[in-house]
C-alpha cells in the first residue's frame, strides 16, 4: 500500500521547514513519501471576503491528484509538529471507507459556518453530538481512496464559497461529507492536539497543532514558539548549527513582523526587542 503525507507550504515562514522536517522523520518511520505543494496548482478569487481567507486554502484539492497515485493520503497542515513519539496514524485508523479527523465541533460551535455554506451550496444535514454539531478540523485528516471525498469535489464550488463562509476549505470538506455521504469517525485530540484544548501537557501529543495563536502564552509569536518547541523535541536529532539556523530564522521572521508593522529599520528592531525579548532570542 501506497502512504503519502500532503502539505502546503508557499513562502519562507521558519514554522514551514520545521514542520516538513517532522513530517519527513515520520514518514521514514513508518513508510510514507512526504509531498510538498509549494505552487497552487488552483486558481480562486478571493475578494473582499467577510472573513479570513486565503487563495492558498483551495490547494486541498490537490489531494484528488495524490490518490490516483496513492493509496492512502495525510494530509497536515504546515502549523502542526509531528512528534518524534508520534504512533503510526496509519495503522491506528485503518478502514479504508473511513475519513478520519478531529471533531473540534465539541470544543467550538461551528453551527454559523454550517447556516453560511447551506445557504449558497444548498443544505444539508449536519448531525449533532451533545447538541453540537459534528465539524471536523481540517489541519489534519486521513483518507483514502474508497472514501471518494473528492469525488464530487470542484473548485467552483470552492469559489462561490470563499468570499462568505468562514473556514471556507475546512467547510467545504464538513459540507462534501454530509452532501456525499461519507463514512467518517472522529480521531482523538492526541493526533490534531489544538489549543482550543488548553496547555496542559500538549507537548506529549502526536501531532500538535499551533493554529491560531498556538501555545505561545507570554511569547510574542507563535512562529518563535513553533520553532522552541520543535528544537526542544528533537534536540537529539539536531545538531547545534541546525538549532542555531532555526532560531535565527524564527527570530528574524519576528523583527520582519515588526518592520512591517513601525516602518522603522530592522537593525534598529532587532536591538530594541533583544533588551525586552532577548531570552527568545538565538
Amino acid at each position: 500500500m501506497k502512504k503519502a503525507i500532503f502539505t502546503l507550504a508557499i513562502g519562507d515562514n521558519p514554522m514551514y521547514r520545521a514542520a516538513i522536517a517532522s513530517f519527513k522523520a515520520y514518514g521514514k518511520r513508518i513508510g510514507a513519501d512526504v509531498i510538498v505543494s509549494d505552487q497552487l496548482h488552483y486558481k480562486i478569487h478571493v475578494s473582499n471576503p467577510k472573513f479570513d481567507s486565503s487563495p492558498a486554502w483551495s490547494e486541498k484539492l490537490y489531494i484528488a491528484e495524490i490518490l490516483k497515485e496513492y493509496d492512502r493520503v495525510l494530509y497536515l497542515d504546515a502549523d502542526i509538529i509531528v512528534t518524534p513519539w508520534a504512533r503510526d496514524i496509519f495503522e491506528l485508523y485503518s478502514d479504508l471507507d473511513t475519513v478520519y479527523m478531529f471533531n473540534e465541533g465539541r470544543h467550538r460551535d461551528r453551527s454559523e459556518q454550517a447556516v453560511q455554506i447551506n445557504n449558497i451550496l444548498g443544505e444539508v444535514d449536519w448531525p449533532k453530538e451533545d447538541d453540537r454539531i459534528v465539524y471536523y478540523n481540517s489541519g489534519m485528516f486521513l483518507l483514502s481512496k474508497e472514501t471518494g471525498l473528492f469525488d464530487k469535489a470542484n473548485i467552483e464550488e470552492m469559489q462561490a464559497i470563499c468570499n462568505n463562509v468562514k473556514f471556507y476549505d475546512q467547510t467545504y470538506i464538513n459540507y462534501l461529507i454530509r452532501r456525499d455521504n461519507i463514512k467518517n469517525i472522529g480521531v482523538e485530540a492526541n493526533f490534531n492536539r489544538m489549543q482550543l484544548l488548553g496547555h496542559d501537557d500538549y507537548q506529549k501529543a502526536d501531532f500538535i497543532h499551533y493554529s491560531g495563536r498556538g501555545y505561545r502564552q507570554d511569547i510574542p509569536m507563535r512562529e518563535l514558539k513553533y520553532i522552541i518547541d520543535f528544537c526542544d523535541m528533537f534536540n537529539d536529532t539536531l545538531t547545534n548549527e541546525q538549532i542555531l539556523e532555526y532560531k535565527k530564522q524564527a527570530w528574524n521572521w519576528y523583527i520582519l513582523k515588526q518592520h512591517r508593522k513601525t516602518k522603522l529599520p530592522v537593525a534598529l528592531l532587532s536591538a530594541i526587542f533583544g533588551l525586552f525579548r532577548g531570552k527568545y532570542k538565538y
